[in-house]
């Protein structure tokens, strides 16, 4: 296991290919311009590590995964900078969401605002139940959820769902969440963060051929946003490459040979 720091965000590497990004910032893990590019560095790192095959995003401690962005800190600054924030902060999360690796966010503690925000990049979130809230409450502040939140959360609930909920500016339990589909699986307070490691596990090599399930999310991210033909062009493309991949024909000949296959993620 390797472990490497880029300023406020740690980024862990285990031999069993699953990489552990986590957000640095106590008591609430409230994200600045600093911790964006840090995390915008450790997903660049993650994705050029051909050790790793499933991320798991979380916060440090058991209290907040992460509350948002620093409202002291938009607070003191001016409109242009703030802009310029908000772009940046997108893109790294568009690098997030991008990357052919399942991204997955285990959710311990408040994870509110920009943290939810963050959460929703994630292809998966599971939540430690009884920990914290979820929610988008900005319109409180008088703003919108600027990091993609009126994006994503719609195409995740729909729109008029979505505007409901924003607009209310209320937060639920993780439970609440888990039934309006935001959250995948609540778990148990106790053993989370090992439970969470057992499930991104369960993507990883050689139970699973985590190179195909890294591009079928390449392919469902950027189809989605694609018409049609050009999501079923992008679907052919990536099932090529997986055609030639180590994988694939362990796959197929595993399944001629009527036994388990055993996969490299390659």
């Amino acid at each position: 296991m390797s472990r490497m720091r880029h300023g406020l965000v740690d980024l862990e590497v285990g031999e069993d290919g699953v990489a552990v990004v986590e957000l640095v910032n106590p008591p609430a893990n409230a994200y600045s311009h600093e911790m964006m590019r840090d995390l915008d560095d450790a997903i660049v790192e993650a994705r050029f590590d051909p050790r790793v095959q499933v991320i798991v995003l979380r916060g440090h401690g058991s209290r907040f995964f992460c509350a948002g962005a620093d409202i002291a800190m938009l607070e003191r600054a001016d409109p242009r900078w703030k802009y310029e924030f908000c772009l940046h902060a997108n893109e790294t999360l568009l690098r997030l969401e991008q990357t052919a690796r399942l991204v997955i966010a285990a959710i311990e503690g408040h994870c509110v605002g920009g943290g939810l925000e963050i959460a929703l990049a994630a292809d998966l979130r599971v939540a430690a139940a009884g920990t914290g809230k979820i929610g988008l409450p900005e319109v409180t502040l008088g703003v919108l959820p600027g990091t993609g939140g009126t994006q994503r959360l719609a195409r995740l609930v729909g729109p008029s769902r979505a505007i409901e909920l924003m607009a209310e500016g209320q937060l639920w339990s993780f439970e609440q969440a888990h039934a309006m589909g935001l959250v995948n699986h609540v778990w148990p307070a106790e053993g989370f963060a090992e439970r969470v490691r057992q499930y991104a596990r369960r993507f990883c090599a050689p139970e699973r051929a985590s190179l195909a399930v890294g591009l079928l999310k390449r392919a469902v991210r950027s189809g989605l946003e694609a018409g049609l033909l050009e999501g079923l062009a992008l679907e052919r493309e990536l099932q090529q490459r997986l055609f030639v991949s180590r994988d694939a024909a362990e796959g197929l000949a595993a399944f001629v040979q009527k036994r388990r296959p055993v996969f490299e993620g390659r």
